[in-house]
């Protein structure tokens, strides 16, 4: 099994792969289909064994980290990884699969492929929902049947985020990196430098994104040897009350960050594939279709265009 082990702003699983979750702009659920959005900087990442006389006897049981978001507030899946060396990657929201929807397990499948190949993957925006289409990760409560785990299973009792990292079987890629490796696209608009709820995922806006099938094969990888770590999300006063820190500001309103003039992104992957969506992922209900079930007050997302000029083209190393 492989090391895992918690920093202030990443999980390194193994010696070579760690994740990161970004803070971003929500971008809206109005029909339109949206390029990349910035990386805002990461979320804190915490550990749950230094807490545990503050938080739910749930997380006792299954260890590992905590982070907090605001409800509504969206982030993505920042996957760093070596190119000489590379991981397969399960993610799950709620013990649901975020590219087949099917329930989690330990195994990989290559019938419908539920994992991504990291670095050819250098993110995951949210669930995988049609042909070159993400639907965004958006954080809500657990309870009242937002996130994907309530449109999959019917129950939301899980929330978090669940990662699992392969590596690959001994032989397969070099044992030692290259003189010099490639550095993956920077996706960033920053400068460098009561009772506790837990919070799961639900299906926000659309955006382009690939998920890129896997070039070595399912035979590649090593299923005994993996880390996994369960990631649980709560609010941000839950998370000062836990912690005695101050959560990270709200992100700016997706609207007026690109009045500004500011950057979004596409990644230039056209000779990429894209892994055929599940049929499963049509029982995903968007946060918006569950908002006029419920029959209260439905926050109306605001529409925007953002021009041509404001994309940046991002482009991947050339694989090895």
């Amino acid at each position: 099994m492989l090391d895992v082990t918690i920093n202030k702003d990443a999980v390194r699983v193994g010696s070579r792969f760690a994740i990161s979750f970004q803070r971003t702009l929500r971008i809206p659920d109005d029909g339109r289909t949206y390029p990349l959005p910035p990386g805002l900087g990461r979320l804190p990442i915490l550990r749950v064994e230094d807490y545990l006389d503050r938080v739910p006897l749930a997380w006792r049981d299954c260890g590992g980290a905590f982070i907090p978001m605001y409800q509504r507030e969206a982030l993505w899946l920042g996957f760093h990884a070596a190119s000489w060396k590379p991981n397969a990657v399960k993610i799950a929201v709620g013990k649901v699969n975020a590219i087949s929807c099917e329930p989690d397990d330990e195994a990989l499948h290559a019938d419908h492929q539920d994992y991504v190949v990291c670095p050819d993957q250098p993110w995951l925006d949210g669930i995988h929902t049609a042909h070159e289409l993400i639907r965004q990760f958006v954080a809500m409560p657990l309870g009242l049947g937002y996130t994907v785990e309530a449109s999959m299973t019917g129950m939301e009792n899980v929330g978090g985020i669940q990662v699992r990292v392969y590596e690959p079987l001994p032989g397969k890629f070099p044992d030692e990196p290259p003189i010099k490796a490639d550095a993956g696209p920077v996706r960033s608009a920053m400068p460098k430098a009561g009772g506790i709820t837990s919070m799961g995922l639900g299906a926000g806006g659309a955006m382009k994104q690939k998920i890129y099938p896997d070039r070595y094969g399912i035979e590649v990888w090593d299923q005994d040897n993996y880390g996994q770590i369960f990631v649980h999300i709560i609010n941000s006063l839950q998370f000062f009350k836990i912690t005695g820190l101050e959560p990270p500001p709200t992100p700016n309103n997706a609207k007026t960050y690109t009045e500004y003039g500011l950057p979004w992104f596409d990644l230039y992957d056209e000779t990429e594939g894209d892994v055929p969506p599940s049929e499963r992922l049509a029982w995903v209900k968007m946060i918006s279709a569950r908002e006029v079930e419920r029959g209260g007050p439905v926050q109306a997302d605001v529409s925007f265009e953002v021009s041509e000029s404001q994309i940046k083209e991002l482009h991947k190393p050339i694989p090895g």
